[in-house]
């Protein structure tokens, strides 16, 4: 997929308070540099990234801006009393055909993040549950088609790539804006998200690893 056809939104406006350190999760320490930093290192071909920033804002900008200066950034204000979705349609303004929608506690391993970022069309990833508190994912003939239900087999970590166009504005969880769209193609990835003190700890270990299961 022609990386001129994409916009990367990165949303990290949220306060962490699962985690509680008291910091944005996109700046927790992993492996020696913030969680951002090793997001926007797979993304280096891509010129139209859009990071929403909310709690500790200022410091999020100003550790990006060291790394890459063309990072445009969106505000959500609101962001002790609004979800993801709203963070996410800050984003949406200008977008491209295609956006990425990336959650900014989340870690993919590289080879597995190239193939879903080049794969041609709509998709969404999906992972073995491995989280303390995960996004059930139903996925049925590689298909992903309900979230939160009985039968869900699957983690969804916060990885969407989607058509602009079909993109309805919500106030509450990303997966809501999804979920309508279904059912859509799921690309397997190894990943982890950071939720709570044990995700932290096992992403560290994860990443150390290689990103390997």
């Amino acid at each position: 997929m022609n990386p001129n056809d994409i916009t990367i939104i990165i949303c990290c406006a949220g306060m962490g308070t699962r985690l509680g350190i008291g910091s944005t999760k996109a700046l927790v320490n992993i492996c020696g540099k913030p969680l951002i930093i090793h997001q926007l290192e797979q993304l280096k071909k891509y010129d139209d990234i859009r990071i929403i920033v909310g709690f500790q804002a200022e410091n999020v900008i100003e550790i990006v801006k060291k790394y890459r200066e063309d990072i445009m950034f969106g505000f959500n204000y609101d962001y002790k009393s609004t979800g993801p979705a709203a963070s996410l349609c800050k984003g949406l303004i200008g977008a491209r055909k295609y956006i990425v929608y990336i959650d900014g506690d989340v870690l993919v391993n590289p080879d597995d993040f190239k193939y879903f970022l080049d794969y041609k069309g709509e998709c969404l990833a999906k992972t073995t549950i491995t989280s303390a508190e995960p996004a059930l994912l139903t996925v049925k003939d590689e298909k992903a088609t309900s979230f939160f239900r009985e039968d869900s087999n699957f983690e969804w970590p916060g990885l969407a790539k989607l058509k602009k166009e079909r993109m309805q504005i919500e106030k509450g969880y990303v997966f809501e804006m999804i979920e309508p769209l279904l059912p859509m193609k799921v690309i397997n990835v190894r990943a982890r998200e950071i939720d709570t003190p044990e995700d932290y700890e096992r992403t560290i270990e994860w990443v150390k690893n290689g990103y390997l299961d």
